[in-house]
């Protein structure tokens, strides 16, 4: 065991703990066991790396322009910075993750996060330096390895950029699944179905249009996902404590953000007004709105996959893959798990949207001391929209089969509703004459047409085709 101390005592650790006595306490007073996300870890470490990269530049700067013995700033050695550097690109790649030991649900502002991946950083970097881990008096957690930062600036930008990996992840899964809806479109093009309304029978339609309604709202969520790095780019790194850039080098405040950019191929940019971006956090409320937009799409979706193909749908004409046994006790019981599996993942994004937006609005003058939960609840939004888009394509949308035949016996003929297409042509009163006829004999259009004799077989035959019925309404050469 070794003994760290601050100011507030000593602890005892683990001869090889690579986290030290603040992550330590924080696990004491934050009795959370929820795990902090892997992408936010390993976005702080390349936020880390892009500041020790711009102490480089501005060490080398300010040797260039003054004698080295006169310098007014004491800089460290070259190898501590290379040890440094080394230490957080191997965070940033994930490395040493199970040190990480504090939960995502914390109080703070992020300082937790960002002290324990200090303490990680100082002490695979003492290791490549040979030195005894904890031996802070050669590096230390906050005099070097918190060089020009601020827990306030770091943790907010490092959750952007692991914010905008997921994005374009989710952008990407958003259109793959897109992708396969329009290849159902095109392969059930003119396949009869029965529209609904209010979930009694309505007028008919085919199933590529259904289809194609839900390409339509994917293409919408794809759209705008694609838009969300756009209304999160600018970040506050280099404002230290509350965006002033108090104690930090101007040269530092002026290159950090683009050497970050470098190192990630993200386009960030720095704030304009960083006091704005450490104390407003709009820019998530904004994202995670798009987010929730896209999820009611899918909980739509899934919702009408889900009905159409259970027990309670007479006709059973689409069938969704059978995934695994659904009851302990009813033998040969099947669910629809991938829709409810959906479903759920998408109410738990509702339930972090509203969290999101009420703690969004618990910021406190220059802070908001909530980033770490609504940080937490962002990320974990992007992963279960990514996990459902990608589970639909994979799961559901590989596998569906739909068994439909354009005959004049299927269920949409029998269904006096189907009578709203012959109004141009009798009338709204014979209409309904015909469409009481149906129902009374349970007899289909074409049968009660015999009977009544309203209009033509042939012309008939004609408008009961599947694509006469879904054109967009008619013209007057129709009618003749």
């Amino acid at each position: 065991m070794r003994t760290e101390k601050d100011f507030l005592g000593e602890l005892q650790l683990p001869d090889d703990a690579l986290y030290g006595i603040h992550s330590v306490r924080a696990v004491e007073n934050f009795m959370d066991q929820t795990p902090f996300s892997y992408e936010w870890y390993k976005a702080v470490g390349i936020v880390k790396l892009a500041c020790y990269q711009t102490y480089q530049k501005f060490k080398s700067a300010a040797v260039d322009k003054f004698e080295e013995e006169v310098l007014p700033i004491r800089f460290f050695d070259d190898k501590i910075i290379d040890a440094l550097s080394i230490s957080a690109s191997e965070v940033s790649n994930g490395d040493y993750f199970k040190h990480f030991i504090v939960p995502a649900i914390q109080g703070g502002a992020g300082t937790s996060i960002n002290m324990n991946v200090n303490e990680i950083i100082t002490n695979v970097a003492l290791q490549q330096l040979n030195q005894p881990i904890g031996n802070y008096s050669v590096i230390d957690p906050f005099e070097q390895a918190n060089v020009f930062q601020s827990t306030n600036d770091v943790i907010p930008t490092a959750l952007t950029v692991a914010a905008m990996h997921l994005l374009n992840t989710l952008e990407d899964a958003i259109n793959n699944l897109r992708q396969k809806v329009e290849q159902q479109e095109s392969r059930f093009r003119n396949v009869l179905r029965q529209g609904y309304t209010q979930m009694q029978a309505a007028v008919p339609s085919t199933y590529d249009k259904l289809f194609s309604s839900y390409n339509n709202a994917l293409s919408r969520d794809w759209w705008r996902v694609s838009k969300c790095l756009e209304r999160i780019k600018e970040v506050n790194l280099g404002g230290g404590a509350i965006g002033t850039g108090i104690s930090i080098p101007r040269f530092f405040i002026m290159q950090v953000v683009s050497e970050l950019q470098h190192l990630t191929g993200l386009p960030l940019t720095r704030s304009e007004n960083l006091s704005d971006a450490t104390a407003n956090l709009d820019r998530f409320v904004e994202v995670h709105a798009i987010l929730k937009a896209h999820a009611v799409n899918l909980e739509k979706m899934v919702n009408d996959l889900r009905l159409m193909s259970s027990d309670l749908f007479t006709t059973r004409e689409l069938s969704i893959p059978q995934r695994q046994v659904g009851s302990s006790i009813m033998p040969g019981k099947v669910n629809p798990v991938i829709p409810e599996f959906v479903i759920s993942a998408v109410h738990k994004v509702y339930a972090n949207d509203q969290m999101i937006a009420a703690l969004c609005g618990q910021g406190c003058l220059e802070l908001n001391a909530y980033l770490p939960s609504i940080g937490h609840a962002l990320l974990e939004s992007l992963k279960l929209l990514i996990n459902s888009n990608t589970t639909l394509r994979k799961h559901l949308f590989d596998n569906l089969s739909i068994e439909s035949a354009n005959k004049k016996n299927h269920p949409c003929y029998f269904n006096p509703a189907i009578t709203t297409a012959l109004t141009p042509y009798v009338g709204y009163h014979q209409a309904a004459q015909l469409a009481k006829l149906m129902k009374n004999e349970q007899i289909s259009i074409f049968e009660a047409n015999l009977l009544m004799k309203l209009i033509s077989s042939d012309k008939l035959d004609e408008l009961m085709k599947p694509e006469s019925l879904i054109r967009q309404g008619y013209s007057l050469n129709d009618l003749k």
